[in-house]
């Protein structure tokens, strides 16, 4: 029985609030960061476009139930990995080497797109589907259903993540391991399985960081690893001794940040010079300008997006929503903590963007596609007042 036998409100204004504030804060920050001199292009203008296309993602996506979304799950699966693959083979006036990495398409009037920022989301729908199917298909749960959905998960998302490590992008790669954890977490899998899969790769992870750290010949010597390839982690660990190289970005961000000590200094006041302050290192300009205050209010907002997603994968009884939800949380949460972490030193630099502010088309549009999911979940299901299905 439904609440009043209606729909409940279809179009979820607290999630189109949040999108709004972070529009504005976005364009605040990129008009401010833009005018170091560095590029002449009007990166606003540019957003702000940006911004229009994608609420057409939102419009388009939201009339899509969850069985269209189903079927359409492998087919713009397939289509992310022929993306990702022709990139490999495309020559350099389809698809050039930007910093160091082919990672983009040449657009005409859009100009560069990047398919992995888009692939994320195609992540999210098809490994939804396979768990969803899995666990109709195996309704008594056994360690061999359990290991073998662990494999499928593994396998879907190892396709895309080794062409994305080709171009190479370690950001967005890490960003499709998180997307897999976060599904993986959910998906019913027994910890008795997951327990010591994930208690021996976080011994891996200690391992590799100790050789880096104590032994880094014993790398070189037999895994070839050359010694420049570490200057990342040696310069996020000591970054002032580095400030000349590796670790240059970093310390202007911790000095912009903590320059703008509690209120900042005011807009469009900035005495930092930070190189790319409008894409990856935003939040540094926002944490010079506004201060701590104005950083806090920054990462409250992300804090009530999660909250808006997390309430509406929780309302609904439909399986295949529920870790669409979750997909979309674990990769949003992976933008926010490894980029604001990175502007002030607390991880590695990986070169990824925070989510609908940092400049960037194929970054926003993928974020916002990965929100018009959500759209579409809350436009779709229904509040049962008495029944535990939808």
């Amino acid at each position: 029985m439904t609440s009043n036998n209606k729909n409940t409100s279809r179009l979820d204004y607290g999630l189109v609030s949040i999108l709004i504030l972070l529009f504005v804060t976005s364009c605040i920050a990129i008009y401010s960061a833009q005018s170091t001199g560095q590029y002449n292009d009007n990166f606003l203008i540019k957003q702000v476009i940006f911004y229009i296309i994608s609420i057409g993602l939102i419009v388009g996506v939201i009339t899509l139930d969850s069985d269209q979304l189903k079927k359409l799950s492998w087919y713009v699966y397939g289509l992310g990995i022929f993306m990702l693959g022709f990139l490999i083979v495309a020559p350099s006036s389809i698809a050039p080497v930007i910093n160091g990495a082919k990672s983009w398409y040449k657009v005409p009037f859009i100009g560069s797109l990047q398919p992995s920022e888009f692939v994320k989301v195609f992540l999210i729908l098809a490994l939804a589907r396979l768990i969803v199917e899995h666990h109709q298909k195996n309704r008594i749960k056994t360690v061999q259903s359990d290991l073998w959905l662990l494999v499928k998960i593994g396998l879907v998302t190892m396709v895309p993540l080794l062409l994305v490590m080709q171009q190479p992008d370690l950001g967005t790669s890490l960003v499709f391991i998180a997307i897999m954890l976060g599904m993986v977490f959910i998906s019913g899998i027994s910890w008795k399985i997951l327990a010591p899969i994930f208690g021996g790769g976080l011994a891996l992870v200690s391992g590799i960081f100790y050789f880096v750290l104590a032994h880094p010949e014993i790398l070189e010597k037999y895994l070839g690893v050359k010694e420049y390839q570490f200057g990342r982690i040696y310069s996020w660990l000591d970054p002032y001794n580095y400030q000349s190289t590796t670790g240059f970005q970093l310390t202007r961000s911790l000095l912009a940040i903590g320059s703008g000590e509690t209120t900042g200094k005011g807009y469009g006041t900035r005495e930092v010079y930070l190189p790319e302050s409008h894409t990856d290192f935003i939040f540094s300009i926002i944490g010079e300008e506004f201060g701590f205050m104005g950083a806090s209010v920054i990462i409250s907002l992300f804090f009530l997006l999660i909250y808006q997603i997390t309430k509406v994968g929780m309302e609904t009884k439909n399986d295949f929503y529920t870790y669409v939800c979750v997909g979309v949380i674990s990769m949003i949460t992976f933008h926010v903590v490894q980029n604001i972490g990175m502007t002030i030193g607390l991880l590695p630099i990986t070169g990824i963007p925070l989510p609908f502010i940092s400049y960037g088309g194929s970054s926003l549009m993928g974020n916002m596609l990965a929100v018009s999911l959500i759209f579409s979940i809350r436009y779709h299901y229904k509040k049962y007042m008495f029944s535990t299905s939808a």
